[in-house]
């Protein structure tokens, strides 16, 4: 199809961003698979169903490098790029703050803020350059935007400032019909969220279990967010378990 939308997603290889590819590519995309390890990315591209849509393209979002060629890659095969979902993070073992080393909190910086910025900063360069010039950059938060959960410093940190870097995109990409904006997730079903269901540390120390919810209902809202015509942009959207901890919270 001639006027297919690129989409490229960065933590492709599992839970949230398979989902979403997988999405994205029952909708019709074009959908640039980026991960650490080219395996799983392959059996995200099965997974979405339509093969042929998908690029799978192995990246390290915390390396400059990498994202450059990502990017590189994604402009030689497509000359264009729609849709950035910005996917990948991790978590570091639970530590309260003065047990955190400086190499897990730089770990959580590198990945999960940093790695952003750089996918962001790439994606700008081929948005404000192509005809028709724009398109929409979507930020993984998470609750954690909002409410920190027990010894959990470098990801809380790391997913407040990505709120920082979501208004700063919105603002420096108006003049290129850039629009951004951010879904904040909260106990979807993933293999990292498995635990919530056994039980987890709640802010007054005590361990319960978490209602979760099914990983389509955020699919289904990132290919909302994308599909919307460049003058409208959903700024934060909040999916989250119904009776998870977070109104509430502590």
């Amino acid at each position: 199809m001639i006027n297919q939308k690129i989409a490229l997603v960065t933590g492709a290889g599992s839970g949230i961003g398979r989902a979403v590819a997988a999405a994205l590519m029952n909708e019709g995309y074009r959908v640039v698979l980026a991960g650490r390890r080219s395996q799983p990315l392959e059996e995200t591209a099965a997974a979405g169903g339509t093969p042929d849509n998908a690029l799978v393209c192995q990246a390290d979002v915390s390396d400059p490098h990498s994202v450059q060629e990502l990017f590189a890659q994604v402009r030689a095969k497509f000359g264009r790029l729609d849709v950035l979902f910005n996917n990948a993070g991790i978590f570091t073992p639970g530590a309260s703050l003065e047990d955190v080393s400086l190499e897990q909190w730089r770990s959580s910086v590198d990945v999960n803020l940093t790695g952003a910025f750089l996918c962001t900063q790439q994606a700008f360069r081929i948005m404000k350059a192509q005809d028709p010039m724009g398109g929409r950059i979507i930020n993984n938060g998470s609750i954690s935007a909002h409410a920190p959960r027990p010894n959990s410093v470098g990801y809380t940190a790391t997913k407040h400032a990505m709120t920082g870097l979501t208004k700063s995109t919105s603002l420096d990409g108006r003049k290129y019909n850039i629009a951004c904006g951010q879904i904040d997730i909260g106990n979807a079903s993933t293999d990292m969220t498995d635990k919530m269901k056994k039980g987890v540390m709640q802010a007054n120390g005590s361990i319960e279990a978490e209602a979760t919810m099914d990983l389509q209902h955020v699919a289904r809202a990132v290919v909302y967010m994308a599909s919307l015509p460049l003058e409208a942009n959903v700024q934060f959207m909040t999916v989250m378990a119904t009776k998870m901890p977070f109104i509430g919270r502590g």
